[in-house]
């Protein structure tokens, strides 16, 4: 496939709408009406024109990045248990993302969409390598699983001590269970 075709080819580039504004695909561009045109985070940089203050887009809660790192846990094992593998392919990464995303947080990057994550440093996404699928076999998705709930307990743990001593029995014992 020739990329630069394609991205020549306008009719197969969709545009983008996100609220008000309008994203070109093809050109790393974004139209919007200029009541709603200006920086929703702190790395925008205007290059021309002008632009309203807007708010700033909020990181995500602590809390909620953990209750949803618990929540993608649970269905990690029982989409193992059911022998959906690519649905628990997806749900052991989004524990794995749910943890990067702390550890994003607490080194202050950006946590969403994985901005932030190659900015960690080297230490800590070391950490995290074991919890990558290396192939949808049942085995491997069983180790990934277990490695996503312990980056996950670690940095629950990194911001909320007690909370991880409650989660650590109950994470463990859903990731380490036998078939």
């Amino acid at each position: 496939m020739d990329a630069n075709r394609l991205l020549a080819d306008e009719q197969a580039l969709p545009d983008l709408p996100v609220g008000p504004a309008l994203g070109q695909v093809d050109q790393d561009l974004a139209f919007a009406p200029a009541a709603d045109f200006g920086a929703l985070s702190p790395t925008f940089r205007l290059v021309s024109g002008k632009s309203v203050d807007l708010p700033h887009a909020q990181p995500p809660a602590t809390e909620e990045m953990i209750g949803l790192g618990w929540l993608y846990a649970l269905h990690s094992r029982s989409c193992i248990e059911r022998g959906k593998v690519w649905q628990a392919e997806y749900m052991i990464s989004a524990v794995r993302d749910q943890a990067l995303a702390l550890a994003a947080l607490r080194h202050g990057l950006p946590a969403a969409q994985g901005r932030g994550f190659d900015g960690l440093p080297n230490t800590v996404k070391s950490e995290f390598e074991g919890a990558l699928v290396r192939s949808l076999d049942v085995d491997e998705l069983r180790r990934a699983f277990r490695a996503a709930t312990h980056c996950l307990l670690l940095e629950v743990g990194r911001s909320d001590r007690r909370l991880a001593a409650s989660l650590e029995g109950p994470l463990t014992e859903l990731s380490h269970w036998q078939a």
